[in-house]
């Protein structure tokens, strides 16, 4: 029997590939062409657009600094919105921590919530189930612009690049109303990709936050299948102090979370507090 290979499409002149067993899933949305294959090497692999998104060998990396870090930089976050992330990954870890009372999941494609529950079941775990999380299927864009000012403490978006579904939320339209919605101490961040291959998305995405948000930043997570590198976090608030707590501050506080160090693979507080420590080649794509 011939071997089969997932090849990405990411960058048109380099990549990865994986060795698959079998296509589980394969559907065109009104949005995007959603596929999710049985590998030999990373387990079940989602991907949209021909371009990773996750894998069960390494999502925990992703999912946990995109949670946790913003989490406990804020300190007392109850109302979170999260953005995308229709596998459930980023709603099962925010939902770890016992101040959240509300976790509000918008997602535009409902086939993506459909299939990762069908075929990638632990990704998003119980959380589905979890009654502080409300999953909407709509346009997050619509929802940021339609709910209250000062209505959470932390957003998430766990978006594809700034290409098709994903490019309107990295407009300047979008950070204004998360802004607007975000309380006195609030924050948000988002994916902003690898920049040794994607520079101009950190760049362009910190010089439209920086119009709304008085401190921008930026951390980094290994993502071995995010290939290039370190990818960024993008990182938008209006207190400076919080990426700058001490690696002591920050234990405390995910002890009283729900002991998040002791559930995590990847994030621990050295961790954290070192994530925001940029090498120069990342750095000098802030502003």
């Amino acid at each position: 029997m011939a071997e089969t290979w997932l090849n990405e499409t990411l960058y048109p002149d380099w990549g990865q590939r994986f060795k698959t067993v079998r296509e589980l899933a394969r559907e065109q949305s009104a949005f995007q062409d959603i596929g999710i294959f049985e590998t030999t090497s990373h387990g079940r692999v989602l991907t949209l657009d021909g371009v990773i998104q996750i894998t069960e060998r390494d999502e925990f990396v992703y999912q946990e600094m995109l949670a946790h870090v913003p989490l406990l930089a804020h300190g007392r976050a109850e109302d979170v919105l999260i953005i995308g992330a229709g596998d459930g990954g980023v709603l099962k870890h925010v939902l770890m921590h016992k101040g959240v009372k509300r976790a509000v999941m918008a997602e535009i494609d409902g086939e993506v919530i459909r299939l990762a529950k069908e075929f990638l079941p632990g990704i998003g775990g119980d959380a589905w189930n979890d009654p502080r999380a409300e999953v909407l299927v709509g346009d997050g864009i619509d929802f940021v612009k339609k709910a209250p000012t000062g209505s959470f403490d932390v957003i998430i978006v766990d978006s594809t690049d700034p290409i098709g579904v994903g490019e309107v939320l990295f407009t300047d339209d979008f950070y204004e109303n998360a802004a607007r919605i975000l309380r006195a101490d609030g924050l948000i961040v988002n994916q902003c990709g690898v920049p040794f291959m994607q520079a101009d998305e950190l760049r362009e995405t910190s010089l439209r936050r920086k119009k709304f948000f008085p401190f921008v930043s930026a951390y980094v997570a290994a993502v071995p299948t995010y290939v290039g590198g370190f990818m960024t976090l993008g990182w938008a608030g209006k207190d400076p102090g919080q990426t700058g707590l001490s690696v002591e501050e920050i234990a405390r506080r995910a002890e009283a979370a729900g002991n998040i160090a002791a559930r995590s693979e990847y994030w621990s507080p050295r961790v954290h507090v070192a994530s925001f420590w940029l090498p120069p080649y990342i750095a000098r794509h802030l502003p």
